[in-house]
């Protein structure tokens, strides 16, 4: 199913402003990730399929860190949906549109936001229920002048988007400011070696200054 805008689940990610796009190579950093990112003020993250742990480690963070609103991105095919849901992710992400994966995670009730970057993206997306749209890559594909021109067409029918891709604390304000954007995803706040290297304070002051911006 899409993610209603108006749910509590809606509510609770357009709230938290900002949503960490994670890589975690080893199950026992999820948990200190989280709190990390949950002290700095980001409540809510998303663990990426591109490693065999993201799984275990989201089940790790529900667990433990019950504040922590935990979704699974790169959803590419119908059985990572059952995955995911067997899992108990709070949402899933895709990068990009495809009916065959968000009917089924529809099928599944596994709240659902595709990734999209063209007109025919969100039109498709629309027509498959979806409302609360990935646009990525955001800022290579053209930034939020592109997301404002291919949006246009469809602001009527209640479309909210996750910018995600180049963004930074340099632009975060500028995306958070747009009435398109309901939250942005952000990578930077806990890149990959930072993990790796189990550096939690820098995440934190990272998570923080983010904040800062998003909730000034």
């Amino acid at each position: 199913m899409s993610i209603d805008l108006q749910s509590p689940l809606g509510q609770r990610l357009t709230e938290a402003r900002l949503i960490a796009v994670l890589v975690i190579d080893r199950v026992e950093d999820a948990v200190p990730l989280a709190k990390a990112l949950l002290a700095g003020g980001v409540r809510a993250m998303e663990l990426t399929l591109r490693t065999p742990v993201a799984l275990e480690a989201l089940q790790a963070v529900r667990r433990e860190v019950p504040g922590m609103l935990a979704g699974i991105g790169t959803i590419l095919s119908p059985g990572q949906v059952d995955d995911v849901v067997a899992a108990g992710a709070d949402f899933g992400v895709a990068p990009a549109v495809n009916p065959e994966v968000v009917n089924h995670a529809r099928l599944r009730g596994l709240p659902f936001g595709p990734g999209v970057m063209t007109p025919g993206d969100v039109d498709l997306s629309l027509r498959l229920g979806c409302h609360f749209l990935k646009f990525f890559p955001a800022e290579s594909s053209g930034g939020l002048t592109h997301l404002q021109n291919i949006a246009a067409p469809y602001l009527h029918l209640g479309v909210k988007f996750v910018p995600l891709g180049g963004i930074k604390l340099s632009n975060l304000a500028t995306y958070l400011a747009s009435p398109l954007v309901g939250a942005v995803g952000g990578s930077w706040l806990a890149p990959r070696d930072l993990i790796q290297a189990g550096d939690w304070a820098a995440i934190e002051q990272n998570a923080r200054e983010a904040m800062a911006i998003a909730r000034p």
